[in-house]
């Protein structure tokens, strides 16, 4: 096996560069198909909300399968970066026409439509993310190279998902009114601004694929799905960690899902864009700060574990705190910049510790199994932050329904009644409170992967290689 060294200042940018155009792609889909295909398309919001969801099943098949594909690859370039450019290509294109549906299009056809090109986005997204972070354990040595790089690329990839939530809304407005008219320039809008981010994805990461070079010999043992699923099954701290990594992400993207409806039809319909804006521009930046100032601040005197219930604390306290806000009939958008911090915060620093955590599960599978399974285990984690993006759709799509909350027969925008609104107010909240406590308890039950338990593992690893 030749010898790892470390990353040097380019290779880290390269990579990282990566995960910022990934995650702007990722963003814009998950924040803004529903919003796009229910309340400026037309489709009905079950019917969005049940694509969303059948789309992430199909993803239970697709993504493990994947992981089998790329486990396999043997070429000049490595078995990761084929992938990495070839699912980049294609996902720029389905992000495109995801975006672009036919104005004539309405009822069936658009409903057919919008599923055909949102599983196929899925698909494509699932080849170019698998080997992403499949080159994290394949290029760094467990401790702190691998934390190091795992914070980094999380960090840039909370860049990429902040700057689409900053400037989404704005933007649209901007391109569909200098592209269209004041009755469609929603509908212009994102098409442009998807074929922008389309761009910017590609050229990222062709930067990713130039730079990095897999330096890891170490051979990845495929396996038939049945197999790669009784390892994952065998990999108990795997399991743990993806559950977390579910209720962390549902929680978010239930909230995020519910958001824009939030501050265009409850909290200020007349001057919904610009407090919209202020709202994600603050909490991107909470989540930024949090990967890049606060996480290693914390880390320098607590253990990753330690963080981790800190950050589910701070969580649950800001939506409380919402709770609070909404029951006092404030209209402020500066309070809520209180809660954004704290959950924006704890989700910047969730997301960077839940990379480390299952980065860790890959060594601790190789001592349990003899196996060293990197994109079994990284599909894993594609497939359930997809899954959790599909399952709170579907709940921000019943949500909806319920409440009847969509622009009126005449297009224009009005207040929800106070029904309506306790109903979505306490949704974005209520909700995300059940499913975070529920991670939480099903991490703290199970997970053993501390500082001093990797170490020794990381020592019996050495000891069987030099047998």
């Amino acid at each position: 096996m030749e010898e790892k060294k470390n990353l040097n200042g380019k290779e880290k940018f390269a990579y990282g560069i990566g995960a910022v155009g990934k995650d702007m792609v990722y963003m814009l889909s998950a924040a803004y198909i529903l919003y796009y295909y229910q309340d400026i398309m037309g489709v009905s919001a079950i019917a969005m909300g049940i694509i969303l969801l059948v789309a992430r099943v199909f993803d239970a098949f697709n993504d493990p399968i994947m992981g089998v594909i790329v486990a396999k690859t043997k070429t000049k370039w490595g078995k990761f970066r084929p992938w990495l450019m070839i699912g980049t290509l294609t996902n720029a294109i389905m992000l495109y026409l995801m975006f672009a549906a036919p104005p004539a299009l309405n009822g069936g056809g658009l409903v057919a439509y919008a599923a055909v090109t949102y599983i196929l986005w899925g698909m494509t997204y699932t080849m170019m993310d698998i080997p992403y972070w499949s080159m994290i354990p394949a290029f760094t040595e467990a401790g702190k190279e691998r934390e190091g790089l795992s914070a980094l690329a999380r960090s840039c990839a909370g860049v990429g998902s902040a700057l689409i939530s900053i400037v989404t809304v704005m933007a649209v407005s901007a391109l569909g009114h200098a592209f269209g008219t004041d009755a469609n320039y929603e509908q212009v809008g994102y098409k442009y601004m998807a074929l922008i981010v389309a761009v910017l994805f590609v050229v990222f990461i062709t930067i990713t694929c130039v730079t990095i070079k897999e330096k890891s010999s170490v051979e990845m043992q495929s396996a038939s799905v049945k197999d790669m699923f009784k390892a994952l099954i065998q990999n108990d701290q795997a399991m743990t960690v993806v559950v977390a990594i579910v209720m962390i992400n549902t929680a978010l993207y239930i909230t995020q899902n519910l958001l824009i409806y939030f501050f265009k039809y409850d909290f200020s319909p007349a001057n919904w864009e610009a407090n919209y804006t202020l709202f994600n521009t603050c909490g991107g930046a909470f989540q930024i700060l949090a990967m890049m100032i606060l996480f290693p601040l914390f880390r320098k005197f607590m253990n990753t574990m330690k963080i981790f219930t800190l950050s589910f604390a701070m969580a649950l306290a800001g939506y409380v705190i919402i709770l609070g806000i909404s029951a006092s009939g404030s209209s402020n958008v500066y309070l809520l910049l209180i809660p954004a911090f704290l959950i924006m915060a704890a989700i910047g620093m969730l997301n960077v510790i839940i990379t480390i955590f299952l980065a860790n599960t890959v060594d601790y599978g190789e001592l349990k199994n003899d196996r060293r399974d990197e994109s079994v285990i990284f599909s894993m984690q594609t497939f359930v932050v997809k899954l959790a993006s599909g399952l709170s759709a579907l709940v921000a799509s019943i949500v909806l329904a319920v409440f009847n909350i969509k622009k009126n027969e005449t297009g224009t925008l009005t207040q929800l009644a106070s029904g309506q609104r306790v109903g979505l107010r306490g949704c974005m909240t209520l909700l995300p409170i059940v499913v975070l406590i529920i991670g939480y308890i099903v991490y703290k039950k199970n997970y053993k992967l501390t500082d001093e338990k990797l170490e020794e593992i990381t020592q019996e690893l050495e000891a069987k290689k030099q047998a």
